[in-house]
């Protein structure tokens, strides 16, 4: 009988610690929440080093509000980083969201709806999709979007803002030599609709464009956009590493970083694209601009801007630039 209320006793000492909360939350700054008018605007990051100019074009727009970093695993490694870029921010905080428990925390979702700023980090979109998706994590940036909050992401956290999202669900990422010859190759999982912003809707993005050699894979994925019926005229926004691209409220994009951004379209239907057969899609038109272009998401056209198609036939690319380079 001892050995019986021990165990009881061992396993309700236990059962609170279990379920303490599931996330973590690091501050710096003030402690003490702020209110302050904001500038609506979305950063797209192409993940690899990250580019100050992002960070404190997003602090200007936060009127020195509270910044929040939102992320799945990962550390509070961008709290002294964006500190340093915006010293004038209220606070800095990262909240690391591990699960679905997480993202139903009330606390969760009273800290997102305080910010002033809202930056998703790197890791995986999967995790972002299989956490986040359909709780109140999702509603609460919604909310911030709507209120005009400027909203941000790298990499993983580029992929979930716009409105087709490459899930990566499988065990491993697609790459573009296995979507060419297979647009359907079970590497390729697709979603949509986690958030809403205006200026990216029916577009797919995809960050780490030219350093991983993703053309391929985002030829498959418009086709792939088209045949769900998403959209008749697939549309992506592509970024190189290093290299950001700044939206304002009307859909003007400039471009900050080192590199480079690319802007799709597909003019219609694929001409083959079905299981377990290379990939023919013709004509998909490419924008491409640096740090001197701009660019109107809304009216899809911008200034200083490289134009050219690339073209898969039979799961090989080809453009029409001088010497063929698909970037």
């Amino acid at each position: 009988m001892k050995t019986f209320l021990f165990l009881v006793f061992a396993v309700s000492s236990a059962f609170p610690a279990f379920a303490a909360k599931q996330y973590s939350y690091f501050r710096v700054g003030n402690p003490n929440d702020v209110t302050t008018s904001t500038t609506a605007g979305t950063a797209l990051e192409g993940g690899g080093t990250d580019v100050d100019a992002l960070y404190q074009w997003m602090c200007g727009r936060s009127g020195n509000g509270d910044f929040l970093v939102i992320r799945a695993t990962g550390t509070d490694a961008y709290n002294p980083y964006i500190q340093q870029l915006c010293p004038n921010e209220n606070s800095i905080a990262t909240l690391i969201i591990p699960n679905r428990t997480a993202a139903s925390d009330p606390f969760v979702a009273s800290t997102i709806q305080n910010a002033e700023a809202l930056f998703i980090a790197g890791g995986d979109q999967s995790d972002y999709i299989n956490f986040w998706k359909g709780t109140p994590v999702e509603t609460a940036l919604n909310n911030l979007i709507a209120r005009g909050v400027p909203i941000g992401g790298t990499s993983a956290g580029m992929n979930v803002l716009s409105q087709f999202i490459y899930s990566a669900l499988a065990s491993q990422g697609v790459t573009s030599s296995q979507a060419l010859a297979d647009p359907f190759n079970k590497y390729i999982t697709l979603d949509e609709n986690f958030v809403n912003i205006a200026t990216v809707q029916g577009v797919i993005d995809d960050p780490h464009f030219v350093t991983r050699d993703r053309m391929g894979r985002d030829l498959a994925f418009l086709c792939r956009v088209y045949l769900n019926g998403w959209s008749s005229l697939p549309r992506d926004i592509a970024i190189d590493e290093q290299t950001a691209l700044l939206i304002d409220a009307r859909g003007n994009g400039t471009v900050v970083g080192n590199s480079t951004v690319y802007f799709l379209q597909a003019p219609g239907a694929p001409q083959v694209c079905q299981p377990n057969t290379p990939l023919t899609y013709q004509n998909i038109g490419v924008q491409r601009i640096d740090s001197t272009g701009t660019f109107n998401l809304i009216k899809w056209t911008g200034t200083n801007v490289t134009s050219y198609t690339v073209s898969a036939n039979a799961g090989v690319l080809s453009s029409t630039q001088p010497g063929g380079g698909i970037y």
